[in-house]
């Protein structure tokens, strides 16, 4: 005799057998009805989409470094804020003329196991798995943090939340897990901004160049449209793609052997496009270490300063104050500024790490004026950053 669960439509009773119920999602049209983009974050939102697409084609013509920076993930909004304004605040005083900051939102998480899924799947942090709430407190947010003037980059990890926040969204990225998905490299063949591809979990920059290349053509596949309702989707293919590299279980790759190799790679399986890489200082570049996040955009700073132009962005983890705690504490009891996930570094090391990058980026802007100017192509040769300054 089965113990299993009976299907929730008795008209149906092959399927379903492992499903305990359906509740109505909110339709994304309604959702967007009800929060729309403000005027402010409408410009925002267009410009930078426009930057961060010339910096991954490699013709923007202030050879600037598209930079995506903030917490792990998303799970408390008015610290959230807080961050924006920071980074916000930073950029308005021109401080990094040499950067496109983009503030990293990160609304969902892949687990390896199980574990917390992320604001929009659980927005209490309680297992109540409130998504209907989770999508709308995403939204607010990003129209929030978008009318401050500042730009988003989220990671796509399914393919029907999307619907709900893309409209927000200057930059997205694939992760790791998920590179290798046909659903997702069909997803970013449609996405209306920049995505970027991880490198597999075992560190293989193949298998994101092959999406690249998957998501630059048209699809045609099953999804849903603004109203909810199952279509099929039509893409025209999304150019504005670019490689990750976040390291892997055989070590880092950040180091110039490895993004030389990545770029040789992506020139020789497509020599008609721009070879754009961005490096992630975090997860398997960082040992899963988050202090040592710095040494690799030092790491990486040195090379942009060499005038290294295939580097177009990177990315790392950061959050008001340093570390991690548990998600398993209640909502009231976690600490202000701190991680739940993916341990960070704070602010005051993430402020020193785009002074670097900045520093970087304007050295390389230099070199590439120079080279030019010269009219024949030739690099001039010039001093190797010193990131202790």
């Amino acid at each position: 005799m089965s113990n299993q669960t009976p299907s929730p439509d008795r008209n149906r009773p092959l399927d379903d057998r492992k499903v305990t119920g359906y509740d109505p999602l909110i339709p994304p049209a309604l959702l967007r009805h009800d929060l729309p983009v403000p005027t402010v974050a409408s410009k925002t939102i267009s410009s930078s989409r426009r930057t961060a697409s010339s910096i991954v084609q490699g013709t923007d013509p202030l050879s600037r470094l598209l930079v995506v920076v903030g917490p792990c993930s998303i799970h408390d909004v008015d610290q959230a804020k807080e961050y924006a304004s920071r980074l916000r605040k930073g950029v308005q005083e021109g401080k990094w003329p040499g950067l496109e900051v983009v503030m990293r939102v990160y609304f969902e998480k892949p687990r390896t196991t199980v574990g917390w899924k992320g604001l929009i799947n659980d927005p209490d942090i309680n297992n109540s798995f409130s998504i209907n709430k989770g999508l709308r407190i995403a939204r607010e947010l990003l129209c929030d943090i978008n009318d401050m003037g500042m730009p988003v980059g989220c990671e796509l990890l399914d393919t029907i939340s999307p619907q709900f926040i893309a409209d927000l969204i200057t930059w997205g990225a694939i992760g790791a897990r998920t590179t290798e998905s046909q659903l997702h490299r069909e997803l970013a063949s449609g996405a209306s901004f920049p995505i970027g591809f991880k490198n597999g979990t075992d560190g293989s920059v193949g298998v994101a160049i092959d999406a690249m290349q998957s998501a630059s053509h048209p699809h045609n596949f099953m999804g849903i449209n603004s109203q909810g309702m199952a279509s099929i989707v039509k893409t025209s293919g999304n150019k504005d793609c670019h490689v990750i590299l976040r390291g892997g279980t055989h070590g880092p790759n950040y180091a110039s052997e490895h993004v030389q190799k990545a770029l040789q790679t992506m020139r020789s399986k497509n020599p008609d496009s721009f070879a754009s890489i961005m490096v992630d200082c975090s997860h398997g570049n960082s040992s899963k270490n988050h202090l040592n996040q710095p040494k690799v955009a030092a790491d990486v700073a040195d090379q942009i300063a060499a005038g290294e132009e295939g580097i177009t962005g990177i990315m790392f983890e950061s959050n008001l104050k340093g570390g991690k705690q548990s998600s398993d504490k209640p909502r009231d009891q976690l600490e202000y500024g701190v991680s739940i996930t993916d341990a960070c570094v704070d602010w005051e090391m993430t402020v020193d790490m785009l002074d670097v990058l900045n520093k970087a980026s304007l050295t390389r802007r230099a070199i590439v004026d120079a080279k030019h100017a010269n009219g024949n192509g030739e690099v001039p040769a010039v001093k190797k950053l010193k990131t202790d300054e």
